[in-house]
């Protein structure tokens, strides 16, 4: 297949532009004396030059180059690349919601404020916790949220010694960082042969100088943790707190809820878990939910029904503060609530269904052709690893990856989590078919097939896309994002 033309940036032409402004209708003067005079620029920017014509075939071509859930399948372990229900997205466009401004009279807000209210009351039972706060605007900022919480019970109860956070080997790298932020010295637990916790590890590690344990559950190999109560009772013994990470919820809705297996504190991803979008199709949100005990740290401020009347809560003598301005991303909230409305409690419940049942058929397909670290049942995602096929091939997991895009499909996570060597992550998710996933099975199969046929093909793919094989090592070593005048 022949390599399409490669793509034109340099498109800038001295006098070209893609606007026409309206003529001045103020005054010059008026202008002059209004700008700060040693602000003003003493010639143009250089900026590019383009028509308008041009400005949007550069844009439309790069859209069309792009992948995404919209284009094709998306399996990008940990992160619920899930599409995205269009009734969302009108939803969120309904110009009540789109156009209110953040300063508007709670009195002409009451139903956004409303929708802010029912979804608090949603995400905490499904959580099974008690209270919420929309505040968070990513899943991060959740657990840095979660994380100073728990530091602010501690030391509402003068228990000052507590300087640690318990953290598994196989967590997200947003969790150490988390808890770093927060002030807390992280401690590594390992994992079992089962793919879950250490609990002799957690024993030895859990005393008095721990402030809580951060868990995910289903882990980031895809493994619900057959412990769970055990780990709940040692942290719990021990006066520590246990955190949820809720990235990979989206196996658990509707089935079982983090506070019913012990945990105090838990985000939850909007855009993994329900519907809305990831990545560059943001922003984010990450809602963080509590127990009874833990509810006057939570940040403001906090949406509130009195009198017949929602309004926003600031005055919580005990919170955290505020995280972000304003009242989080109000628009992903919508997307969010659309979502749970339009799905209800069976709805959710099967989409978790079929997310574990997706991810498990698509290990039984690639299993006999990758290594398969910790040999269970997975939930909604799966790590294999090509580690036969790298010693006897040296085709290595980056290779597998740059030649599935000539496959058309957007590779798995690559080499996460790192107590697996050559991981790939796959999750499928709940909205892809049957059809969909036979296509990047066989696809994986003939990948493994290749290593052994001709090796060279696959460590020197990918060869149908506009750009080939890239130096990422020099690319990172000399990152070149600006543009600039060409000389």
């Amino acid at each position: 297949m022949r390599r399409p033309e490669p793509l034109i940036f340099e498109i800038s032409k001295p006098g070209r532009k893609a606007y026409s402004l309206p003529a001045l209708d103020v005054p010059a003067k008026s202008i002059d004396e209004l700008l700060p005079q040693g602000e003003l620029r003493k010639q143009p920017a250089e900026l590019p030059e383009v028509s308008e014509v041009d400005l949007v075939r550069h844009f439309t071509r790069l859209s069309q180059l792009n992948h995404g859930v919209d284009i094709g399948f998306y399996p990008l372990g940990s992160c619920t690349m899930k599409y995205n229900p269009k009734i969302n997205e009108y939803a969120a466009n309904l110009p009540g919601f789109n156009r209110i401004h953040p300063y508007v009279p709670e009195d002409l807000a009451q139903g956004a404020l409303q929708l802010m209210y029912e979804l608090q009351y949603y995400l905490a039972e499904i959580a099974g916790m008690d209270h919420v706060s929309l505040q968070p605007a990513a899943g991060a900022h959740g657990e840095l949220a979660g994380i100073l919480i728990i530091r602010a019970y501690h030391r509402s109860r003068n228990d000052l010694k507590r300087t640690k956070i318990l953290i598994p080997d196989s967590a997200h790298g947003t969790n150490p960082a988390s808890a770093a932020l927060a002030g807390y010295t992280v401690v590594e637990l390992p994992t079992d042969e089962r793919g879950g916790v250490d609990v002799e590890a957690l024993e030895a590690a859990m005393d008095e100088t721990v402030a809580g344990l951060m868990l995910t559950n289903p882990n980031t190999l895809g493994l619900f943790d057959e412990n769970i109560q055990r780990i709940e009772k040692i942290v719990h013994d021990r006066g520590g707190l246990l955190y949820y990470d809720g990235a990979n919820a989206n196996a658990i809705l509707g089935i079982s809820r983090p506070g019913d297996m012990g945990f105090d504190v838990l985000h939850f991803n909007l855009h993994k878990t329900f519907g809305t979008p990831h990545g560059g199709g943001g922003p984010g949100s990450g809602p963080v939910a509590v127990k009874d005990f833990l509810e006057p740290f939570l940040p403001v401020p906090t949406v509130v029904y009195e009198d017949g009347k929602y309004r926003l809560n600031y005055d919580r003598p005990h919170t955290i503060g505020q995280m972000k301005s304003f009242y989080g991303n109000f628009l992903v909230m919508v997307k969010a609530y659309a979502y749970i409305r339009s799905l209800g409690p069976d709805g959710l419940r099967q989409a978790s269904r079929d997310a574990v049942l997706n991810a498990n058929y698509l290990l039984s397909r690639v299993r006999d052709y990758y290594d398969v670290p910790y040999d269970r049942y997975c939930k909604h995602e799966f790590v294999v690893a090509p580690l036969k096929i790298k010693k006897e091939t040296g085709v290595r997991t980056l290779d597998i990856s740059k030649r599935l895009l000539d496959y058309g499909v957007h590779p798995p996570t690559n080499y996460f989590p790192l107590i697996v060597d050559e991981a790939l992550m796959i999750e499928p998710t709940e909205t892809e078919s049957k059809e969909t996933l036979d296509y990047f099975a066989d696809a994986l199969i003939a990948i493994a097939k290749e290593a052994y046929e001709d090796p060279d093909k696959v460590k020197s793919a990918p060869h149908t896309t506009v750009v080939g094989r890239l130096d990422e090592a020099g690319a990172a070593r000399n990152l070149n994002i600006r543009w600039r005048k060409p000389e």
